[in-house]
């Protein structure tokens, strides 16, 4: 491409500087050094796939980001901001990120609901009168609820195309369209339907709860106390040199795209921001996880953050690849308030939401349980981000750093391990009869359970009592016991008494091999 080389010469320069920014001396977050070591090495490798991406799809400029734990640890920005002077793209650049604005709505209305001023069950209807006179699609048919808004649970039809090109419209003819009605196109509450409408309605029940138009509420409540100085929802107001002007490749050429001013559907796709703001912003995204005793700073509760990043609406299955050697993956996705959640054989919770319109496309993706994220930014027509985030993970995966988050056990459960590891290395009635539920002998007698246990410790031998512990949950974990003829795999739960106490136990021998990786587990 005819600006390739100010691509790369502004990438290898950002490089640096985006590092110093991030603190890239030490270690982000709580990750080790090691991890974040080899992430970082696998910086250049996540370049080279977002620049071949660039050049194949014609992008005039793009900016992308890596989080880990919450924090920018690498950025860089290839091409140009607009075609006439040639800017070049920095961190500093202004996109706009067309329906990642749902998560911001989202926050809103969460916020409001954790202030005690509205209810995610309440009807729509009492915060936008108009909705009053709708006609549903059976009479059986639930009134439309917050919830079903958040979640595209409405009924209201997929609405893409015609979304896009409604971010003009003013407050006084958004309210002739929603006197005019809506169709549907299913009954609410029963199936997955993408609606900008909706989340434009959602911005309107902002307004009518806060007392304050959408943009001002959303600035002074999430923007600033994240420090996003960059981030608005208007074009006029982001000086002309830190613009991206968006485009669409057409006729073998770039032909601009106009941009929308803000009106009443910007809840739902107008907001604009610069990597660094979106950094900001993703990284309160992630800080939700896990859940733990830290102070809960905001300017949104953790737990709140936690709640988006839930399935609230399941979508349909899909099963990819098995063409040209490439594994089958079973997806199974699903919408959560203003943000998508899916698995894959990989990842068991991926929280991601896109960004398209006429001019643009943006993403912005992460691993919940291992703390790593991409964000990425380009003005290009709905600049499709999925396949070079999916290979920038392949990247970070093949390094070996992209490791679970394991839960913490709870004192209660340390305790059993320890008791269930003497148990096992020299059975004692006593031990056993304190450490179990009521249940326990009663699924399966004490004898029994003895003599299984006595049985492969005469095969086995001696047994140490170290191992990894492999936490599921504050009350549910396994280990492996070496032995001096092999291994014991050890599994326990507690139940649901105080103190909790050993419900299920299992020691089976240790498979010679590890088992297979069972998807999305």
């Amino acid at each position: 491409m005819t600006h390739q080389s100010t691509r790369r010469s502004v990438s290898r320069w950002l490089i640096g500087a985006a590092l110093l920014l991030a603190g890239a001396t030490g270690t982000a977050g709580q990750a080790p050094l090691d991890r974040m070591a080899r992430l970082r090495a696998a910086m250049p490798r996540v370049d080279t796939v977002f620049e071949d991406f660039a050049e194949r799809s014609r992008i005039p400029g793009l900016t992308y980001g890596v989080l880990v734990d919450g924090r920018l640890i690498h950025t860089n920005a290839i091409g140009v901001s607009e075609l006439t002077d040639k800017s070049p793209v920095t961190p500093d650049t202004v996109f706009r990120i067309a329906s990642m604005t749902k998560s911001f709505t989202a926050l809103s209305i969460l916020k409001l609901r954790d202030e005690g001023k509205l209810s995610l069950d309440d009807p729509a209807g009492k915060y936008v009168p108009e909705l009053a006179t709708l006609t549903y699609p059976t009479t059986d048919s639930p009134k439309i609820t917050i919830r079903h808004l958040l979640s595209h649970s409405t009924g209201f039809p997929e609405d893409n195309p015609w979304g896009d090109q409604q971010l003009s419209v003013t407050d006084d003819q958004f309210t002739t369209m929603l006197k005019g009605g809506i169709p549907f196109s299913t009954s609410p509450g029963t199936n997955y339907e993408y609606s900008n409408y909706g989340f434009a309605i959602l911005g309107r029940v902002v307004m009518r709860v806060s007392g304050r138009p959408y943009a001002e509420y959303v600035r002074d409540n999430i923007l600033q106390p994240l420090g996003m100085t960059a981030t608005t929802l208007e074009p006029a107001s982001v000086p002309r040199m830190r613009l991206a002007l968006g485009y669409r490749w057409e006729d073998n050429q770039w032909k601009e795209e106009p941009q929308l001013p803000d009106g009443a559907f910007g809840s739902m796709g107008g907001m604009l921001t610069s990597t660094r703001d979106l950094a900001r912003y993703v990284g309160f995204l992630m800080s939700a996880w896990p859940a733990r005793d830290d102070p809960d700073e905001g300017p949104v509760r953790r737990s709140s953050l936690r709640e988006m990043q839930q399935p609230a609406r399941w979508r349909p299955a899909v099963v990819s690849g098995g063409a040209d050697g490439r594994p089958v993956q079973l997806n199974s996705s699903a919408y959560g308030y203003g943000l998508g959640i899916r698995q894959s054989c990989d990842f068991r919770r991926i929280v991601s939401h896109s960004g398209g319109l006429p001019g643009f496309g943006s993403q912005m993706r992460w691993l919940a349980d291992e703390g790593v994220g991409l964000i990425a930014m380009g003005n290009l027509t709905y600049t499709g981000w999925s396949g070079v985030f999916d290979a920038a993970t392949e990247v970070l995966r093949s390094t070996g750093a992209l490791t679970r988050r394991q839960p913490e056990p709870s004192a209660a459960l340390l305790s059993a391990k320890a008791d269930v590891t003497s148990l096992v290395n020299q059975w004692d009635d006593g031990l056993a009869d304190r450490i179990a539920a009521v249940n326990l002998f009663l699924d399966q007698s004490k004898e029994r359970r003895r003599n299984q246990i006595v049985g492969l410790k005469e095969q086995v031998g001696a047994c140490k009592a170290g191992g990894d512990f492999d936490v599921e949950n504050a009350l549910r974990g396994q280990w492996t016991m070496t032995c001096e003829r092999g291994s014991l795999r050890v599994a326990i739960t507690l139940a649901p008494t105080m103190p909790p106490s050993v419900q299920y136990l299992s020691v089976r021998p240790a498979p010679s091999e590890p088992a297979a990786a069972v998807c999305g587990g």
